[in-house]
């Protein structure tokens, strides 16, 4: 656990994993959540606010049967450390594309009815935050500086396109959830570590569908960069007064 940061882990894990590191584009609703913007463009993320949001998310989670929640990942990259954070906590998953229908026609064999639902990008995932809604369910959702948050009762600002950053994310999930259960008494306890998550369920083709240009390149970079370039903030700063590019995030 790192050492006085109110972080889950060192502070450097989260930044070698790229956690904090955006894209290029930031929605109104995703100001709030930005701590800068880089020098190549990419806005960057309050790792204070990131951990604390995840932290919160957890213990939310860990208050319902794992039977009454869902997990949407439609990408592989959120794939894959979702389906161990699924069988390691008993949680349902839906990856891949998200059948309309899934939570609001009750003749669908894969009906789903849920009391909190967890997304992993509400664009890419939009039709289930759509149902969501639709049915009054609660909704927790990671997000990216690209995108919009209606219908979201829980923003976790953090990277939600990155490999690293999503296998740590629900490694913090998985582990925070056994501890707000009792399942664990330390962190000490829990039996699977970040590689865990990491581990691929489908060759390395494969997973590059559905990456976004540059993601890999932000990922490479949070490790030799941010490294020591940011604390965690002690407040919110803002963006540079210049007007950053909006269009492209979706409703």
């Amino acid at each position: 656990m790192a050492e006085k940061t109110g972080l889950p882990l060192k502070q450097e894990i989260f930044l070698e994993a790229g956690v904090h590191i955006g894209t290029k584009i930031r929605t109104n609703d995703m100001r709030r959540f930005v701590f800068r913007r880089r020098d190549d463009g990419l806005y960057i993320l309050d790792l204070r606010q990131s951990a604390e949001r995840l932290i919160a998310a957890a213990k939310l989670m860990a208050r319902y049967k794992p039977e009454e929640l869902l997990v949407v990942a439609s990408r592989i990259y959120s794939s894959n450390p979702a389906s161990k954070f699924s069988t390691i906590t008993g949680v349902p998953m839906a990856k891949g594309r998200f059948i309309p229908g899934t939570m609001t026609n009750m003749s669908y064999k894969g009906f789903k009815e849920p009391k909190l639902l967890f997304v992993c990008d509400p664009k890419g995932e939009r039709e289930a935050v759509s149902e969501g809604a639709k049915n009054g369910v609660p909704i927790i959702a990671l997000c990216d500086t690209d995108n919009e948050t209606k219908f979201v009762d829980l923003v976790i600002p953090i990277n939600n396109k990155g490999k690293r950053s999503l296998a740590l994310i629900f490694y913090i999930l998985a582990r925070e959830m056994a501890l707000a259960q009792g399942q664990i008494k330390s962190y000490d306890e829990f039996k699977h570590d970040i590689s865990h998550f990491e581990t691929a369920l489908f060759d390395d083709k494969k997973e590059e569908a559905g990456q976004e240009p540059g993601e890999e390149t932000a990922q490479a970079q949070a490790a030799e960069e941010a490294k020591g370039e940011i604390s965690a903030p002690k407040e919110e700063k803002a963006a540079p007064a210049e007007k950053p590019a909006e269009k492209g995030a979706e409703s």
